[in-house]
């Protein structure tokens, strides 16, 4: 074999490995990716029903039920609202009234099965996610009622 084959059989045999690397390292990070919805963007439905993905608003008040490790809550945006289920020990500063995100995954029937649940830090801290929503819905709210 000539050098000039070798070296192109080397470049070639390189762009290939290369090639593979690369689409393993996507599909893994494909694969580890996990969006953010808001409540109301749930209930349009641009969710996704086979992927984990988290969710993030407010604790409604009242809305939290307690079965053993098995907690029930609703997380709203103030405009809509999604029932989570969420089975282990909840974060101490989980509160109703307080942010919440949670990852997880919807089921069939539109309910929200979490497997993590994060609370806010302290008094004055919410997740940048979850007050985002906050502030999209209370947008979404003023231009509603201006109609």
């Amino acid at each position: 074999m000539k050098p000039r084959h070798k070296r192109t059989a080397m470049i070639v045999g390189a762009l290939a490995a290369i090639g593979i690397a690369s689409y393993f390292v996507l599909n893994a990070f494909q694969s580890n990716l996990v969006f953010f919805f808001t409540p109301s963007q749930v209930g349009a439905g641009e969710a996704p029903h086979n992927r984990a993905f988290r969710i993030g608003g407010m604790v409604k008040e009242g809305s939290v039920q307690r079965s053993n490790l098995t907690v029930s809550f609703v997380v709203t945006d103030t405009i809509k609202e999604v029932p989570v289920t969420y089975t282990g020990i909840l974060p101490d500063l989980f509160r109703e009234g307080k942010g919440v995100v949670a990852q997880g995954q919807l089921n069939a029937d539109g309910k929200f099965t979490a497997s993590e649940v994060l609370a806010k830090h302290d008094e004055n801290y919410m997740p940048p996610e979850a007050q985002h929503a906050l502030d999209q819905a209370e947008i979404e709210k003023a231009g509603k009622s201006l109609k």
